[in-house]
């Protein structure tokens, strides 16, 4: 995604929740353009604990939903389900139909449409190489972008919510959704990131903690291939006092400061650990900072950046 720091944030207004009983159930159904950042979005909305599916067909939504909430009762108030163009056309325009069904079963349902410019989609597919979905008709992209948006049409038009990403990078997409769809959103949002920086320092970052001071285990063959979310490499570094205490001090460091920042109206902190390749001692460091603030704050999530 293109990379705009100080981008600007596009969010058409929340509108009334719509359901019929005011259960705390609620489906989010996910649209929009291919490359404007869906999988991004979904894959937020699941550290956030909802039950995501992508690229449901339409009329299989109500079922979705009975199953979800039947089968495991008060387990997952929340879905999130993604819907683009690799339904049928016939399956988008019942849509709105599916959506009325859900609204009279009594559940709170949102429409988020993601949107991009055509000139940034066109950048983005080129610099990842990936195939667009109606490329196999024989389209140029341009054409098939073109075409995506007249078979979308129908659901741009009845969606309650339309974020602009054409300025947005994956970190500042993945804050939007955080802030907008944490179970409780007026707590503030912590995010545990690690990153190499051999590929830089995360735009967003409001701490930087550089845990390359540390022992690699990059350099034993076992461990190389592993990250630090894995097993051998968590015993590994349980061992090394060295690596316990960087970790108690960062922690007592957060500990001591985030009810500051709270106090202070911050909505969202990000909380970023690097190391040279971004797969051993920042991720362990990341993911043990993570588990524990979990203990004790809501709204608490992981990100491994060189991992995704």
């Amino acid at each position: 995604m293109v990379d705009s720091p100080q981008s600007p944030l596009r969010f058409t207004p929340p509108p009334p929740s719509r359901s019929g009983s005011g259960s705390d159930n609620r489906l989010v159904v996910l649209s929009g353009l291919s490359g404007s950042g869906k999988t991004v979005a979904l894959r937020m909305l699941e550290d956030l604990d909802y039950y995501c599916v992508d690229n449901l067909p339409t009329a299989l939504i109500p079922a979705l939903v009975d199953a979800v909430h039947t089968g495991q009762p008060g387990r997952y108030p929340r879905i999130a389900v993604g819907v683009d163009v690799r339904n049928r056309p016939e399956d988008l325009l019942r849509l709105p139909q599916v959506l009325a069904e859900i609204a009279h079963r009594g559940l709170n349902y949102e429409m988020v449409f993601l949107d991009t410019r055509d000139e940034v989609l066109l950048k983005r597919f080129s610099d990842t190489r990936r195939r667009h979905p109606l490329s196999h008709e024989g389209l140029p992209l341009n054409d098939a972008i073109a075409l995506e948006r007249k078979l979308l049409r129908p659901l741009l038009a009845i969606a309650d919510r339309v974020v602009d990403s054409s300025d947005l990078n994956v970190h500042q997409l993945r804050r939007t959704f955080a802030t907008e769809y944490s179970a409780n959103a007026a707590t503030m949002s912590l995010l545990f990131e690690s990153f190499a920086y051999k590929r830089g320092v995360p735009s967003d970052a409001d701490y930087v903690f550089d845990a390359r001071c540390l022992p690699n285990p990059h350099w034993d063959p076992k461990l190389r291939p592993l990250s630090g979310r894995d097993a051998p490499i968590r015993e590994y570094f349980a061992q090394l006092p060295e690596v316990e205490n960087f970790y108690e001090q960062v922690r007592s460091l957060l500990a001591t400061w985030l009810p500051r920042f709270e106090a202070d109206q911050r909505s969202y902190i990000t909380v970023c650990v690097g190391c040279t390749g971004g797969r051993h001692r920042s991720v362990y460091i990341a993911e043990r900072l993570a588990e524990s603030f979990r203990a004790s704050r809501e709204n608490v999530m992981s990100f491994h950046r060189e991992l995704e």
